[in-house]
C-alpha cells in the first residue's frame, strides 16, 4: 500500500506504532534528519552511527561489515522486544529488506518502508557539503539504484510505503485524521484515582481542580475504592472517600462538573446515594453526575465488613439502584412502584437532574442495563473495544426500545502523555515495572499531546461523548496544566 508521493501526504500519515520502519534513498537524500525529527535516538538503528561505533568513524567504510553486524544484532533484539525500530541505511539492497521485513513479521510488527524520493540536485548538493563526501560515481550509483526501488517495494508485501518528496525543511507533526470533528459535544473529564497529595490533602486537591478548570478540562471524576488498588497503587496509600471530597471541590469558584467514575452499588444503599448526589447537583448548580456500576474487588468488601453477592445479584441490584436514584431524585413526592423497586414515597431535597454513567462493559447484562436505564455507558477506550461496545449497546436499544442517541458513550482512558517522543518513553520506563515496555506502551496509548489528540478525534468521530482521562503519573497541579492543548477544539 503506497501514500501519495508529496511531503504533504506523508505528513498526514500516521506511522503505526510499535513498528518496524526502513529507511530507502541515496546518500544526502535526508533519511537521518527525518528519522530524527520523529524518533527517539535509541529507536534509530543507523549504520553510519555502528561504523563510529566499530570503527574511528561514521565514514570508515572498513567497519561496514562490523557495523552491519551490529545493525543486524540490535534490529533483531529490539523487534523481539516490539519495540519500534528505524533502519537507517540505504535501504537499497533488496536482500537486506526481505531480511528485516521477515523479522518484523515474526514478532508481528506492522513493516513500513519511507521512501525519501530527495532530488539529484538536492542530493549531490549535500553530499558536496559533507567533510567526507561520497564520491561522485558511488552517489551516482546509489541515485540510480533508488530510483528502480519503487517498484520493487510495491512487491514486497510491506504494510505500508510512504514516499517523502523532500526532507529540506522540518516537518509539523503528523495531523489529526480526516475524520475529526468540530469537537461539538465533545469533552474531556479528569478522572483522579491516585492521590499523592503529601502533608496538606486538602491544598493538592485544590490545585489539582484549578488546574483543570484552567487548563479547558470538562469536569473532574473521582474513582470510589474503599483501598487503593492494584492497578493504581499500593494498598496504603490514600484513596479518599470520594462524596466528601466533591464537597469540597463543589466549593471552588469553577465550572467544573463533579462526579464519581465508578461508584460500585455495594459500597452504600442506593437511596444514600441519591441523597449525595442530589446535594452534590444543589451546591454545583446542576454539575453533577453519578458513575455507578456493580463492583469488582472483594477484598475491599471483606475488609469493611461489606457484603459481596455473586455477580448476577449485584447486576440486579445496580439495576434496581438506578431505579431508585430516578425516583429519589425526580419531581414531586409520591409514591413510587417500579419495575424493582416500591418505595411508600420519595421525599429527597435537595435534588436535582443527575446524568447517570453504567461503568463497565459487560456485553450480556451491564451494557443492557446502561441501553435501558442509564444516560450513558463507560467503556475501555481502545478503538476496537470502543466498536464493539457501541454495536452491542445499539443493539440492546432497539430491543429496549430505546433511541441510541439518548445513551451517551464515554471511555475511560489512562494515557501516558509526553511532551515530545523522549519525553514519553521516559515515562513508559519510569512506570512499567516488570511490563515489557512495549506492551506497557500499548496499553497506556502512549504519545503525545498531539497523538493523543488526532486518537481522541477518531474516537469523537465514532460517537463517543466524554473521554474520562485518568494520568497513571498524576503528581500535582503542573501534570495537569501541561495537557492544556489536548482540551482545545480540534
Amino acid at each position: 500500500m503506497a501514500a501519495a508521493a508529496a511531503v504533504a501526504a506523508a505528513d498526514t500519515v500516521r506511522l503505526p506504532d510499535p513498528a518496524m520502519v526502513v529507511l530507502v534513498g541515496a546518500s544526502g537524500s535526508g533519511k537521518s534528519t527525518w528519522a530524527r525529527e520523529r524518533f527517539r535516538a535509541a529507536e534509530i538503528v543507523s549504520s553510519d552511527e555502528l561504523r563510529g561505533i566499530a570503527g574511528s568513524g561514521p565514514n570508515d567504510l572498513d567497519a561496514s561489515d562490523d557495523a552491519f553486524a551490529l545493525l543486524e544484532q540490535i534490529v533483531d533484539a529490539r523487534l523481539g522486544r516490539r519495540l519500534t525500530t528505524v533502519v537507517d541505511t540505504l535501504g537499497l539492497d533488496p536482500v537486506r529488506r526481505a531480511r528485516w521485513l521477515q523479522v518484523a513479521r515474526a514478532a508481528g510488527l506492522p513493516a513500513v518502508a519511507v521512501v525519501l524520493a530527495t532530488s539529484p540536485v538536492m542530493c549531490k548538493r549535500r553530499n558536496s557539503d559533507r567533510d567526507r563526501p561520497v564520491p561522485a560515481p558511488v552517489l551516482a550509483g546509489q541515485l540510480k539504484r533508488a530510483a528502480q526501488v519503487a517498484a520493487e517495494l510495491a512487491g514486497e508485501g510491506w504494510d505500508e510505503v510512504i514516499e517523502v518528496v523532500s526532507a529540506a525543511q522540518p516537518q509539523q507533526p503528523p495531523a489529526a485524521p480526516a475524520a475529526e470533528t468540530n469537537r461539538d459535544g465533545f469533552e474531556i473529564i479528569l478522572q483522579i484515582s491516585r492521590f499523592p497529595w503529601g502533608d496538606d490533602p486538602a491544598r493538592w486537591l485544590t490545585e489539582i481542580a484549578l488546574a483543570a478548570d484552567q487548563a479547558g478540562f470538562a469536569g473532574i471524576a473521582l474513582m470510589d475504592h474503599l483501598i487503593q488498588i492494584p492497578q493504581v497503587g499500593r494498598a496504603w496509600e490514600p484513596i479518599p472517600e470520594p462524596w466528601v471530597t466533591l464537597g469540597l471541590l463543589a466549593g471552588l469558584d469553577t465550572g467544573l462538573r463533579l462526579g464519581t467514575l465508578v461508584s460500585p452499588i455495594t459500597f452504600r444503599p442506593p437511596g444514600i446515594t441519591a441523597k449525595a448526589i442530589g446535594t452534590l447537583s444543589a451546591l454545583t448548580g446542576g454539575r453533577a453526575f453519578l458513575g455507578i456500576g456493580a463492583g469488582w474487588w472483594e477484598r475491599e468488601h471483606q475488609a469493611f465488613g461489606l457484603p459481596f453477592p455473586a455477580p448476577a445479584e449485584r447486576l440486579d441490584a445496580l439495576a434496581a439502584a438506578i431505579e431508585t436514584i430516578r425516583a429519589l431524585t425526580a419531581k414531586g413526592t409520591k409514591a413510587f412502584n417500579g419495575k424493582r423497586v416500591t418505595l411508600p414515597e420519595t421525599t429527597c431535597y435537595p435534588r436535582g437532574d443527575v446524568e447517570i454513567i453504567v461503568g463497565g462493559g459487560g456485553e450480556r447484562r451491564t451494557l443492557r442495563i446502561a441501553a435501558e436505564l442509564a444516560d450513558g455507558c463507560n467503556v475501555p477506550s481502545d478503538l476496537a473495544t470502543v466498536d464493539r461496545k457501541i454495536e452491542v449497546l445499539r443493539r440492546h436499544c432497539a430491543e429496549v426500545g430505546r433511541d441510541p442517541a439518548e445513551v451517551a458513550v464515554t471511555v475511560l482512558d489512562l494515557p501516558v502523555i509526553g511532551s515530545d517522543r523522549d519525553d514519553t518513553w521516559a515515562r513508559v520506563e519510569k512506570l512499567r515495572g516488570r511490563t515489557p515496555a512495549a506492551t506497557f506502551a500499548a496499553r497506556h496509548h502512549a504519545g503525545t499531546v498531539t497523538e493523543h489528540r488526532a486518537r481522541y478525534a477518531e474516537l469523537a468521530a465514532r460517537g463517543v461523548r466524554t473521554v474520562f482521562l485518568s494520568l497513571p503519573d498524576l503528581a500535582d497541579a503542573d501534570d495537569v496544566s501541561r495537557l492544556a492543548a489536548l482540551t482545545q477544539p480540534f
